[in-house]
C-alpha cells in the first residue's frame, strides 16, 4: 500500500473543468465509501473546493483511483487526464500538508483551507473511511499547518478570495461607504467577505441563504439582513455588488432575473463576484450591459499583486512541511520494520515449535537423548540459515556488493 494524492485544481483546470468533478455536500458521504472500496484499504478522503477536487488514498493501484473519478463523473479520459496531477508516498503527504498551509492555494497562505481540509477530513470520518494511516497522516497535516501559521507571516496580510472580490469592488466603485451589497450563501468565504465589507463600510448589507436561521446568525455580527434564496429577486434591484458562494448544484442568479433587475436600476452598473463552484451566476450574464461578472478565475490577478510580502514565508513554509512529510514518512518504515520483525520472529518460532515437537516425540518414544539433542540443534541451524545462506549466493553470484555489506552486518558477519 502507499499514500497517493490525485486531483486537480485552479493551476491545472478551468472551472468548467473542476465544476464537474466537484462532490457536491450531499454526495460526499457516498463518494467516499464508493472510493474507500477501490482502494484496497478501505482508506479515502475527498478534499472539494472551488479550487481543487482532491482524492487521498491509501492504495496499492492508483490508478483504479483515476478510473473511479472518471467513471463516477462520467468524463471522458481524455478530458481529464492532461489536468490531473498525482503524487505518491513522500511527495503525497508533502503535498497535503502544502495545501492545509495555504502554500498550494489562489491566494498564497490563505487560512480558509485548512478548515476544509478538517471538515472533509471529519466527514471521511463520519464515513468510515478512515484507519490508523489516514487518521495520523491528516493529524499531523494540522499540526504542521499550526506550526507554519505560527512559525512564519505566511498569514500577516489579509489576502483571500473574499478579500480580492472586496479589492475587486473597490476598483470599480471608488468609495464603498455607499454601496449596498447583496450576498448569497453563509458559509465561510462569504462570512469572511462580510468581514472584509464591513472593514471597508459598506453601507448596506443582505444576506440571502438557503436556510435562513444560519443566515440571520450571521447578520447579527455584521448588522445585516438575512432573506432567503427565494426572496432574491425583490433585492436583487437595490444591490451594487453580488457576491455568491454557494454549494448549489445549479446557477441561483439567471441571465433573465439579473437583466430585468438592471433595468429596475435604470441601467446603473452592477458588480457580480462568483466565487462558487459550480457557479452560482450563469455565465451569459456577462454579456448584459452594465453587468460585470467576475469569476475565481478572474480574481487571480488581484490576487497577485497581495502576494509579495508572503513569498519569502512561504520559503520557510516550505521547509517545515519538507521536513514534517520526511518524519512522516519514517513512522511509516517504522510501522514496515514493525511488521516485518513480528514476521520473522512468528515464522522463527513455528519452525521451532514444529522441531521441538518432533523432538520430545522421539524422547517419549524412548530415543537416545544426546542423539535426539543433536539432530535438533542441526535442523534448527540448517533450517534458520537456510534462506540467508540463499540470498548470500545470489548477491555473490551477482556482485551485488552493496546486498552482500547489508546482509553480512545483518548477519552479524561484521563485527566493526
Amino acid at each position: 500500500m502507499s499514500l497517493v494524492a490525485i486531483g486537480i485544481n485552479h493551476r491545472t483546470a478551468t472551472v468548467d473543468l473542476r465544476e464537474k468533478v466537484a462532490f457536491s455536500p450531499d454526495r460526499i458521504h457516498d463518494a467516499m465509501k464508493s472510493l474507500a472500496g477501490k482502494t484496497g484499504s478501505g482508506e479515502a478522503v475527498i478534499v472539494s473546493t472551488c479550487n481543487r477536487t482532491e482524492l487521498y488514498c491509501n492504495t496499492d493501484n492508483a490508478q483504479h483511483v483515476v478510473e473511479w473519478l472518471e467513471q463516477y463523473h462520467a468524463l471522458n479520459h481524455d478530458d481529464v487526464a492532461p489536468c490531473l496531477y498525482q503524487h505518491e508516498g513522500q511527495k503525497a503527504v508533502q503535498h497535503l500538508m502544502r495545501v492545509a498551509s495555504g502554500l498550494d492555494s489562489l491566494v498564497l497562505g490563505e487560512p480558509q483551507i485548512l478548515g476544509q481540509v478538517k471538515q472533509a477530513f471529519s466527514k471521511a470520518k463520519e464515513s468510515g473511511t478512515v484507519a490508523a494511516t489516514m487518521d495520523r497522516l491528516f493529524q499531523n497535516t494540522f499540526s504542521v499547518a499550526k506550526k507554519v501559521r505560527t512559525e512564519t507571516e505566511i498569514g500577516s496580510a489579509a489576502v483571500s478570495v473574499a478579500f480580492a472580490a472586496v479589492v475587486m469592488a473597490k476598483q470599480i466603485f471608488s468609495a464603498l461607504s455607499n454601496t449596498k451589497v447583496l450576498l448569497i450563501g453563509a458559509g465561510e468565504t462569504i462570512e469572511l467577505v462580510a468581514r472584509h465589507l464591513k472593514e471597508n463600510g459598506v453601507a448596506s448589507m443582505v444576506v440571502a441563504n438557503r436556510t435562513l436561521s444560519r443566515a440571520e446568525a450571521m447578520c447579527e455580527e455584521f448588522n445585516a439582513r438575512a432573506i432567503t434564496l427565494e426572496q432574491i429577486p425583490d433585492y436583487l434591484s437595490k444591490a451594487d455588488i453580488v457576491i455568491s458562494s454557494t454549494a448549489s448544484p445549479l446557477p441561483i442568479l439567471g441571465k433573465g432575473m439579473v437583466e430585468k433587475a438592471l433595468k429596475q436600476r435604470r441601467h446603473q452598473p452592477m458588480l457580480l463576484v462568483d466565487i462558487a463552484v459550480p457557479r452560482d451566476i450563469e455565465a451569459e450574464v456577462a454579456d448584459l450591459d452594465d453587468a460585470y461578472l467576475y469569476t475565481v478565475d478572474d480574481l487571480q490577478s488581484i490576487v497577485e499583486q497581495n502576494m509579495a510580502s508572503r513569498r519569502e514565508a512561504a520559503e520557510q513554509a516550505e521547509l517545515i512541511t519538507e521536513e514534517q512529510s520526511h518524519h512522516f514518512m519514517e513512522w511509516i518504515r517504522s510501522l514496515e520494520s514493525v511488521d516485518s520483525i513480528r514476521e520473522y520472529r512468528t515464522h522463527s518460532n513455528d519452525i521451532k515449535d514444529e522441531l521441538l515437537e518432533r523432538a520430545l516425540h522421539k524422547l517419549t518414544q524412548g530415543g537416545d537423548a544426546e542423539e535426539v539433542l543433536r539432530e535438533l540443534a542441526n535442523r534448527l541451524t540448517n533450517k534458520l540459515i537456510h534462506a540467508p545462506t540463499q540470498a548470500l549466493a545470489v548477491a555473490s553470484r551477482h556482485g551485488d556488493l552493496n546486498a552482500l555489506g547489508q546482509l553480512r552486518t545483518a548477519l552479524g558477519l561484521d563485527k566493526n
